[in-house]
């Protein structure tokens, strides 16, 4: 159907957008900009601050750089390793609280102390201050020339009905680091949501770490400063908080992200809301001429050049500056194209509407309007060069494989095939962080891969991509994570690990995870939350459904029976009753589960009676927060938004540690193994498969050095030896001797790639004799 403004468009869900006030989440950004300011003027005088870089992102949401300049600071530098000179008496760190950069913190004092130069120094920690800091200054003798403090950055609002502590390395901390530090931080953050807009009647909730949290917000907790000062009446006051414990949906930010935005955060990267896009893209054009505007997306685009070295700058993603954003942002990707090009078509139609202005009050009306479409115009080219961008990636043959392989993983078909599938795409040179995704879903889909293929895959694995990623791989398969198993078992594994396996066929069924392939089935596509994925809903979003929709679908009272319900005549919300009902489920789902309900103080909130509680009680507006620990993705919002819009009265506020992806976890993750093994030799490659590491391996179960039983003989050996290789291996082994021995200082990786490349033409290859 046409659309006839931005404002009353139809999005996938064929369900349009409310009106419904929710809460003022900018009083949550107001309170971040005012302590940064009062941390600021605490030190008098100019000041030179240095910034941890992981925090320029967030502080980017909520202030500006004229306004620190505007509080005294001279200068700013990166806190980092070397020395540090200040042209100002006053030095102010602004950091979290890490021992990496307390060590650098002391250096640099030190440094200073050494060369006779006096400072005043300052440090204000992020979020709160830690007695191991003060233990490490204290350590390095410099604790009593700081003065240290903190800063209470919390909850920074990253769109309208979201709220991100924008901790990237929330997840990596909790499941493989052990720091539970971050779930006091994220109690910490969510007693500020009480003490501003009212306490959560009650908690429910899913996950081990998730009923830590909940248990910590029944407990006093520090007293805090609110967000503000005055007394907040909510237009739609919280009736629940439920929590999510990130690892009881793995699989979900394992898959690739079909919504726009997901998708320009999976191939290009959104981080604090910001993507790096080319000057072609954001500047425009020097002289825009209205009748040239076509009636298509390529024709806005038509002077837009390819990216490739071309320089780029940060863009800041905002549905609230940008309207076509708020359009495009939840669509699946497939539906965009049509989006633009019905929003180019009206453009045409309005800018053509010059051309009939007869009189002078019709002229000074387009006149009045030409801002706007300008406006809008850029924000067209923009979303369609963005879009141009991202098509070429979901056309190459690596993009369409991994779908396939994630489709045929999540309907359990073939997975011993999907498993060759994935070592197909090391050896074409598939990204290192999509092929540890596929792994890592088909052993959580799957139960666990076999043991022998496993070790196959694993060998390839760091064949590809380096050594330096064992650590990696140890990492993702050991608890709390062990999200890496092979199967069957080893009987040295501790219980816990079997304890928290997904029996994902029997949860895929009683949550109806997956769309059929029919054409009613895909009908219904367009109105369940299963869009995000083209056909799987997320997990984490079902169990949402099953608090906030008792059925864990649209409302059964629907007017037509599938699903779609006109706005006017939507039913309101029901009151939340916590997990009644879905008892079986949740006892399937590994991860403690909880429902506690709080009592709310009488007396607590306004003394005036507000609006809502004129209503009848199932006519009052409520917010539902949603709290992912361990970060969500944009998928999931995308999800969450849908679920909102099924029925009147409640809104979600969706709150994270942080937005997370399957490359951004994983990178994390690995980036942590790098680091570890920096300061260690690399193994020397002098052949494809018959290379071996000197580290020490787990030892294997039933081996001679764990068992005095003889190993079991099998069929290709007699023996259980080296298994023979294919024309592929054999290829591989000398290419890559040969590559090595004549391109010395190439890459490895480079390497590997021409190797296959080489393949493709070589008479040893098969397919290419054919």
């Amino acid at each position: 159907m046409a659309a006839t403004s931005s404002s009353d468009f139809q999005t996938s869900s064929g369900l349009e957008r409310d009106n419904e006030q929710a809460l003022d989440i900018e009083v949550l950004k107001d309170a971040a900009k005012r302590a940064l300011i009062n941390a600021l003027n605490s030190v008098n005088g100019a000041k030179t601050l240095v910034l941890d870089p992981a925090l320029s992102g967030p502080l980017g949401l909520v202030t500006e750089v004229a306004l620190l300049k505007h509080h005294g600071v001279d200068k700013m530098f990166w806190l980092e390793p070397g020395p540090l000179t200040s042209t100002t008496t006053n030095v102010i760190y602004l950091c979290r609280p890490l021992i990496k950069y307390v060590k650098i913190i002391a250096d640099q004092i030190k440094t200073h102390s050494k060369e006779s130069v006096k400072y005043r120094y300052t440090l204000f920690l992020v979020p709160r201050t830690s007695t191991l800091v003060s233990r490490i200054l204290e350590e390095e003798g410099v604790l009593g020339d700081v003065t240290v403090s903190s800063y209470n950055l919390q909850f920074i609002p990253i769109a309208e009905d979201v709220v991100s502590l924008e901790n990237d390395n929330a997840f990596k901390e909790l499941w493989v680091d052990g720091d539970e530090t971050v779930i006091y931080n994220s109690a910490l953050a969510l007693d500020v949501l009480q003490k501003t807009y009212g306490q959560f009647p009650r908690i429910i909730g899913k996950g081990d770490y998730a009923s830590k949290l909940a248990t910590l917000l029944t407990k006093p907790l520090p007293e805090q400063s609110s967000a503000s000062a005055d007394s907040i009446t909510p237009p739609a006051p919280f009736d629940s908080l439920i929590i999510l414990d990130r690892h009881v949906d793995m699989i979900t930010p394992l898959l690739t992200q079909l919504t726009y935005q997901g998708l320009v955060d999976e191939l290009i990267g959104i981080k604090n809301s910001q993507v790096e896009l080319p000057l072609s893209l954001l500047n425009p054009p020097s002289a825009p001429n209205p009748a040239n505007v076509g009636t298509s997306p390529s024709s806005t685009s038509a002077a837009i050049t390819p990216v490739t070295n071309e320089k780029t700058k940060k863009h800041l993603l905002s549905a609230a500056t940008d309207p076509l954003f708020a359009e495009l942002q939840d669509l699946n990707f497939s539906s965009v194209g049509k989006r633009l090009s019905r929003i180019a078509h009206r453009l045409d139609e309005d800018y053509k509407a010059r051309l009939q202005a007869k009189t002078v009050a019709q002229l000074r009306d387009f006149v009045g309007k030409l801002g706007g479409l300008q406006t809008e115009h850029q924000a067209l080219r923009l979303h369609t060069g963005l879009s141009e961008m991202l098509v070429p990636h979901t056309r190459t043959n690596l993009f369409s494989k991994s779908l396939e392989i994630q489709q045929n993983l999540l309907a359990s078909y073939e997975t011993s095939a999907q498993i060759n599938a994935i070592e197909d795409m090391i050896a074409q040179g598939a990204d290192m962080q999509t092929v540890a995704r596929l792994l890592c879903l088909a052993s959580i889909t799957t139960g666990g891969i076999k043991t022998r293929a496993l070790e196959n895959v694993k060998k390839e694995f760091l064949q590809a991509y380096g050594y330096h990623l064992l650590p990696f791989l140890l990492s993702l398969s050991a608890p709390p994570l062990s999200i890496l198993l092979q199967n069957p078992l080893p009987t040295s594994t501790p219980p816990s690990v079997a304890a928290n396996k997904l029996p994902f066929a029997a949860v895929r069924k009683s949550l109806r995870l997956l769309i059929d392939d029919n054409a009613e089935a895909l009908e219904e596509l367009e109105n369940d939350i299963s869009f995000v994925y083209s056909g799987y809903a997320p997990i984490s979003v079902r169990l949402v459904q099953c608090v906030a929709q008792k059925s864990g679908k649209a409302s059964v009272d629907d007017v037509d029976g599938k699903g779609k319900a006109p706005a006017s005549k939507k039913l309101f919300a029901h009151a939340i009753v916590g997990w009644k009902g879905f008892e079986d489920v949740l006892s399937t789902i590994p991860g403690k589960t909880f429902d506690i309900v709080q009592k709310v103080p009488a007396g607590s909130g306004s003394s005036a009676p507000s609006t809502s509680s004129l209503l009848r009680p199932h006519e009052q507006r409520t917010t539902t927060v949603v709290f992912f620990l361990g970060g969500c993705t944009y998928t999931e919002i995308a999800a969450l938004r849908w679920v909102s819009r099924q029925n009147r009265g409640r809104k979600f506020l969706i709150a994270t540690t942080g937005i997370v992806s399957g490359a951004s976890l994983m990178k994390s993750i690995a980036s942590d193994g790098q680091r570890g093994i920096s300061s260690l030799p690399q193994p020397t490659n002098t052949g494809y498969f018959f290379i071996h590491f000197n580290a020490p391996m787990p030892p294997r179960t039933g081996s001679k050095a764990t068992s005095d039983k003889p190993p079991k003989k099998t069929k290709s050996s007699g023996g259980g030896g080296r298994k023979k290789l294919s024309a592929f291996n054999k290829f591989m082994q000398s290419e890559m001797a040969r590559l090595k021995e004549s391109e010395p200082d190439m890459p490895h990786q480079e390497r590997f790639k021409l190797a296959t490349a080489n393949w493709k033409t070589s008479k040893e290859n098969p397919r290419a004799a054919a």
